[in-house]
């Protein structure tokens, strides 16, 4: 793994950004996902962030922490967090931006408990693929103390299938549709693909059934995207 993900956090946070990160799909061009925005504050995030971080209480776990934004607002706001990260950049920029308690760690790795575990900005892309939602959420199930609750976000991306005439033209012989081959890159190197997982709210919920989790809907945004409470 090259983290390049981290290398740019690293570079913005010490003062030396020349330019953001791109990212792509199979189904979309290149994106620009400006590094500053990584770095917001509570006031900058979607109304989705903002509720839930208000609806987070006790012990929390914040996986895919990044430059730990979230952490560090509900740190200050006085809960006891823990911010994992698969990138050694993020997890170093996170220290260093005053979170306390730190890990580079893969979720399926953690073993401790807490009251609260969040999952921000498209969370279930971790699960990868449909067929390995019920294995994450069956270990985040174990992660959960008494009352613990899962806060997760995503986007129904079915529209991006819609043509002009408002029908679809999803391979019904494909996987999910949800299910996308993802590229970063960062200053002319680019990381190797991997599988983002785009989730409807519907499986989601199914899935959580299937493990003995309740799922509901806390709300809606405005671009196809919501954010679920699980427990």
């Amino acid at each position: 793994m090259k983290d390049l993900f981290g290398t740019a956090l690293l570079d913005y946070f010490n003062g030396n950004f020349s330019e953001d990160i791109v990212t792509s799909t199979n189904i979309s061009e290149d994106d620009e996902l400006p590094l500053s925005y990584l770095f917001r504050d509570y006031q900058d995030m979607s109304k989705l962030e903002q509720q839930a971080l208000q609806l987070a209480k006790g012990r929390v776990l914040d996986v895919g922490c990044g430059a730990g934004s979230h952490s560090l607002y509900l740190q200050n706001k006085g809960l006891e967090i823990k911010a994992i990260d698969v990138s050694k950049g993020a997890i170093e920029v996170t220290q260093k931006r005053g979170v306390k308690n730190a890990e580079l760690i893969s979720i399926l790795d953690e073993t401790e408990k807490f009251d609260t575990i969040l999952l921000m900005m498209n969370g279930t892309g971790i699960f990868q693929e449909v067929a390995k939602v019920s294995i994450y959420l069956t270990h985040l199930k174990t992660l959960l103390n008494p009352g613990g609750q899962i806060l997760i976000d995503s986007t129904d991306i079915k529209y991006m299938y819609e043509d002009d005439d408002g029908g679809y033209w999803q391979d019904l012989h494909a996987n999910y549709y949800g299910e996308l081959d993802y590229l970063l890159s960062y200053k002319g190197e680019s990381e190797p693909l991997i599988t983002w997982l785009y989730l409807d709210f519907e499986t989601l919920a199914t899935a959580c059934e299937s493990v003995g989790l309740t799922c509901e809907l806390v709300m809606e945004g405005d671009y196809y995207d919501y954010l679920a409470r699980i427990f």
